[in-house]
């Protein structure tokens, strides 16, 4: 691909410029960079510019794309053609079809915001995320609400938190005697991880094709052992499929980077370059979109399952945030001296305020089924929330609460005692990639994002936990006689409130689970329990102070979240009872017969021959094939004693009885398994899936 070729199918900046009239665009720019809202006369302009661009590379569609509440993208195809009279038809995309369209909103979740019968919704343009060109079709980024006009997708109230935090943010700037920043945007960078495996062998798992994770499968001959794959040589057949992959995001304008092999087998990772949170969760839908298409044309299926295989490492989405100015400026960048750089030591403490405070929110951000699977594995944090800092900033922010003048250690060198490699400079603070909120330099990396989620719930719950923080702030300090002292006083006091948070040691122990409870730390072990808290009185004072939620809209998040937590693990187990009833069983009894068989013509030909290793195979399989039985029974039965009507005590239920019941049943299957000649066994192995060629 050429380089003039990035963006190449994006209504973007270069494309408005060409095709748009100076006053046109300078409105569009206004819209984009400072939220203001554009004149309806001048939707049409940029409409039809839009539309003519769009046809002049084969598109013959539009669509509103827009992310309902299921966790996809959802859209809609409408043909440029409209009729002209006397049977002709005219190309157009007119100012109101560009800014506003009317899907059907009645089978989209709304967690009880609207009756079945009230199937009315809206879509509306955002123009701060472009447009886009996909196969034959305009792809038009849209916000999606109800007839009543309350939100119905993830993209608004994302763009609610990016304003509230633009709001508070300029409030501390202006503190500062900063008259120049006009807008603030926290801005991300999606580290994205995946799976890949042969397409043709994962179509013979009823499992991977119903649920996008095994659901049984005994541990393979080599897992990640000897951490070879991490990093290691990329097969030429998985280096084809990224090679695509690159072409069709940088067309897209998505500025893929980096791209490597993940620790375990087939598992692998994307990142992009940072850019505007709201454009940044955009983005990443579609690379999950692209991923899967692009895998489907070199032969291999792409996983985004949380945790698709048991005993390797499962995968997550690493959210690296930050803030950054109209004019450029990284303002979480520490400086050369950062214990002087006081505007930088308020927006750390005011992160280390709002983490700790709403520790509850980032830990239901990323609340699934399939992320229950991964929190508190090796590779993946905890499900208590902490932060890492590193000596250094820690360091700093001990003298500033003890009033003691902190001597940097910034500055060192690592020599690795090889001529011709001079030393390198050190970081000041080091990865610590078991932390759920390492800060890395100048961003926060939060490290709990599973790997198929929307990365927009995590950081409208970043956004206005530290809105919120900054909004405290502004209020105590804009009276303030001497502001350096005013500021002084604020750190000491909050470093001495929320110290509880910071955590540079390993997340992984269980020291650290115990250490954890005694700060009073939340330990949020699985969906039900971190869904609880949406909608206690602390968050529905905070998303109601900040206009991000309103309590309809925020109780309806946590119904259709709990629902969509009861409904996979039903999926689930209906697919296990499937696969062990009609496949694993049936292979099961079949080759025990073959064996009893064998045994029994052994047995007469020589009846005084002691108890053989075909006999006692026989026994463990009679005895697996039990267990089998007794468990499969068992799962019946807990889906069958499910009685409760509420949908928090529902999932409780799915947690407490169901998901036992699935882990005996993969244990009993998984256990029989290598005991069945592999002719016999119904499905491809790990060890077949992982090791492909």
């Amino acid at each position: 691909m050429e380089l003039s070729d990035f963006g190449s199918m994006v209504f973007g900046d270069k494309a408005m410029r060409e095709r748009l009239p100076k006053e046109t665009y300078r409105a569009l720019r206004r819209t984009i960079e400072r939220g203001r809202p554009l004149e309806p006369a001048l939707a049409s302009v940029v409409a039809n510019a839009m539309k003519d661009w769009a046809a002049e590379r084969g598109a013959t569609h539009y669509t509103h794309w827009f992310q309902p509440m299921t966790g996809y993208t959802a859209e809609k195809h409408d043909s440029f053609l409209s009729p002209a009279g006397d049977g002709q038809v005219i190309s157009e995309l007119t100012g109101k079809e560009l800014s506003m369209g009317e899907p059907d909103a009645s089978s989209f979740p709304s967690g009880g915001l609207r009756a079945t019968f009230e199937a009315r919704g809206y879509t509306a343009w955002d123009p701060t995320s472009y447009a886009f060109i996909k196969g034959n079709t305009l792809c038009i980024p849209t916000a999606f609400c109800s007839w009543g006009g309350a939100a119905l997708d993830k993209k608004t109230p994302l763009l609610r938190s990016m304003e509230a935090l633009n709001r508070e943010t300029l409030r501390i700037l202006r503190l500062f005697g900063n008259t120049e920043v006009r807008r603030v945007l926290p801005t991300v960078g999606a580290e994205q991880e995946y799976f890949l495996v042969d397409r043709a062998m994962a179509a013979k798992r009823l499992d991977l094709k119903i649920c996008g994770r095994t659901l049984f499968g005994a541990r393979p001959v080599k897992g990640q052992e000897l951490d070879d794959h991490y990093f290691g040589a990329i097969r030429p057949r998985v280096a084809a499929f990224m090679a695509e992959l690159d072409e069709e995001l940088w067309k897209l304008g998505v500025l893929a980077k980096t791209e490597h092999n993940e620790a375990a087998p087939c598992q692998h990772e994307l990142a992009p370059v940072y850019t505007t949170t709201n454009l940044a969760a955009d983005q990443n839908q579609l690379t999950m979109e692209l991923m899967r298409s692009v895998a489907e044309r070199h032969g291999l299926l792409c996983l985004l399952h949380e945790k698709p295989f048991e005993g390797v490492n499962g995968s997550g989405k690493h959210n690296n945030w930050s803030l950054q100015t109209d004019l450029g400026q990284n303002l979480f960048d520490p400086g050369e001296n950062p214990g002087e750089n006081f505007q930088f030591l308020l927006f750390l403490v005011a992160a280390i305020k709002a983490f700790d405070e709403h520790q509850d929110l980032l830990r239901l951000s990323v609340a699934s089924a399939g992320n229950d699977h991964r929190l508190g594995a090796a590779e993946a944090p905890p499900a208590i929330v902490s932060m890492f800092l590193g000596e250094e900033l820690t360091g700093l922010l001990d003298s500033i609460e003890a009033g003691e003048e902190y001597v940097s250690h910034g500055g060192a060198k690592l020599r690795l005692g090889v001529d011709v490699i001079g030393p390198l400079p050190a970081d000041v603070t080091d990865r610590n990639r078991t932390s759920p909120m390492a800060f890395t330099g100048n961003k926060f990396e939060f490290r709990m994002v599973g790997s198929s989620m929307s990365i927009s719930c995590p950081n409208v719950m970043m956004n206005v936990a530290f809105a919120d923080a900054l909004c405290q702030f502004a209020d105590e300090l804009e009276g303030a006689e001497d502001l350096q002292a005013a500021l002084l006083s604020l750190f000491r006091r909050e470093i001495r409130a929320h110290r509880r948070i910071l955590f540079n040691g390993n997340n992984y122990t269980q020291d650290w689970v115990a250490e954890a409870e005694r700060r009073g730390l939340l330990n949020l072990l699985s969906t039900p329990e971190a869904l609880a808290e949406y909608t206690n009185d602390k968050n529905l004072a905070l998303f109601t102070k900040h206009g991000i939620y309103s309590e309809p809209e925020l109780r309806a998040r946590r119904e259709i979240l709990l629902e969509n937590y009861c409904k996979t693990i039903r999926i689930e187990a209906s697919t296990m009872l499937e696969m062990a009833e009609r496949e694993i069983w049936p292979a099961v009894v079949k080759y025990t017969g073959e064996l009893a068989d064998a045994v029994y013509r052994k047995r007469r030909a020589l009846p005084d021959l002691p108890q053989t290793a075909d006999e006692a195979r026989l026994r463990a399989l009679s005895e697996g094939s039990e267990r089998l039985a007794r468990a499969t029974e068992a799962l019946h039965g807990a889906l069958n004693e499910l009685h409760a009507s509420g949908m928090t005590v529902r999932a409780a239920e799915y947690r407490d009885c169901v998901l036992p019941a699935m882990q005996e049943l993969r244990a009993a299957a998984d256990a029989v398994e290598p005991l069945v000649d592999r002719r016999s066994w119904p499905m491809p192995t790990y060890t077949e899936m992982l090791f492909y060629e």
